[in-house]
């Protein structure tokens, strides 16, 4: 097998996938294309395993599996936080997410620490 066809492809996955993180403004489809640069990434361990045999036995195979995990770790992360941002903003929009605490969660009005005056001594304090 020639190994340029398998190397090609896996570079247009990778720029397809460079291009959808860089234009696209819907988070889900943003993390969609994070998956396609790790699936090219794993295209080109695999064939690299195939093609040349290094000192350990598939190595490239034992790192797409690596790979796998870290993408599955990655999306359930990424998942969490896309319906974190819909529960707050309605909207899965990138590029509208506030990048300072003080846009989103403004702080209530007083002292600072106006609710634990309000509340009296600490009991346990003293001991």
């Amino acid at each position: 097998m020639r190994p340029v066809i398998p190397y090609v492809t896996a570079a247009l996955l990778f720029g397809l996938g460079v291009y959808g993180v860089l234009r696209r403004r819907n988070a889900v489809l943003v993390l969609m294309a994070v998956e396609l640069m790790l699936n090219a990434v794993n295209l080109v361990l695999v064939t690299a395993d195939t093609t040349v045999r290094a000192v350990l036995p598939h190595s490239g195979q034992v790192f797409a599996l690596f790979v796998i995990v870290l993408a599955a770790a990655e999306i359930g992360v990424g998942l969490a936080i896309v319906l974190q941002l819909y529960r707050l903003r309605a909207d899965v929009a990138v590029d509208e997410v506030p990048l300072t605490e003080r846009d989103e969660f403004p702080r209530p009005a007083g002292p600072p620490h106006a609710a634990a005056v309000a509340a009296g001594p600490d009991p346990e304090a003293g001991r």
